[in-house]
């Protein structure tokens, strides 16, 4: 089975392209097998089709938190909500959102989904730094549009599975930040300003990158990579790749539980909001 890391941006370019790693999981090695840097939302819409079969790891949220939904009435079957959310702009996006937020108190402005608290991740309603709400409205309605399956939340395209009745592609939430903190805990490793791509910087994703090798983190897993990979990760002031080997490495833990959990705590999963793989309330 094919594994891919995903960085994803709600609007590639040739300057801030989405990010894609893609391995294989043999035992408990993760084999690095390619790096891809995609420019268009286009061209990433091709590429989930293009592999068959295939478990991917995508940094975007796959949901929103219950509590914003049900204030703003929307239907709360997640598909449902899904093509509702699809249909706003992101100027609606932005004012509705923001209308939520001025109507509650300081410090309590967001709403979060359950995974959000345990991964340590910004709430997915967020619009700006990072703007992961966009983030959703522009890449998930991708994942269903090319009939990948995501775990705990949609079945996919019924015609494309395995002779088990299985799906061939498997959509995976994943943060990199989650795993990157184990090693590093809150120092930052990576900027998109150039000015801000320091040695210290440079040093910390080394450092990342040695302990995914080694086998450092509680996933268990060790990553394989060359010695041309791993300059490439480091080099990357942006750490936009290396977010992709994150993505990966989270995608091969999940792949390692297999069918049907993916190693989510399905009895924790709200169906409406979803889940970050590897993200578990008892390593919170």
């Amino acid at each position: 089975m094919l594994l891919m890391g995903c960085d994803f941006s709600s609007r590639p370019g040739p300057r801030k392209p989405i990010a894609m790693a893609w391995g294989r999981l043999q035992g408990h090695v993760v084999t690095l097998e390619a790096l891809q840097s995609i420019p268009t939302l286009d061209a990433f819409a091709a590429a989930l089709r293009q592999h068959r079969n295939w478990v991917g790891g995508f940094d975007l949220p796959f949901g929103l938190p219950r509590e914003l939904v049900q204030t703003l009435g929307w239907p709360t079957q997640w598909l449902e909500c899904l093509r509702t959310y699809q249909a706003l702009s992101r100027a609606q996006i932005r004012d509705l959102f923001a209308a939520f937020c001025d109507s509650r108190p300081v410090g309590h402005k967001f709403a979060h989904r359950a995974t959000d608290r345990w991964a340590g991740s910004s709430p997915s309603m967020k619009w700006v730094n990072p703007p992961v709400a966009y983030m959703l409205h522009a890449g998930v309605p991708l994942l269903v549009d090319a009939g990948v399956a995501i775990a705990g939340l949609h079945a996919g395209d019924p015609a494309d599975v395995d002779a088990r009745g299985r799906p061939r592609r498997v959509a995976l939430e994943a943060y990199p930040g989650l795993l990157a903190r184990e090693v590093l805990g809150r120092e930052s490793y990576k900027s998109d300003d150039p000015a801000k791509q320091t040695p210290e910087r440079s040093e910390r994703r080394a450092r990342l990158v040695d302990a995914l090798a080694r086998g450092q983190t509680r996933l268990g897993l060790q990553l394989a990579l060359t010695g041309e990979q791993r300059a490439q990760l480091i080099s990357d002031g942006s750490a936009d790749a290396l977010d992709a080997v994150l993505c990966l490495m989270q995608a091969a833990w999940g792949q390692s539980h297999g069918w049907p959990s993916f190693g989510l705590p399905l009895s924790d999963v709200d169906p409406l909001e979803g889940w970050i793989v590897s993200a578990l309330p008892s390593t919170a």
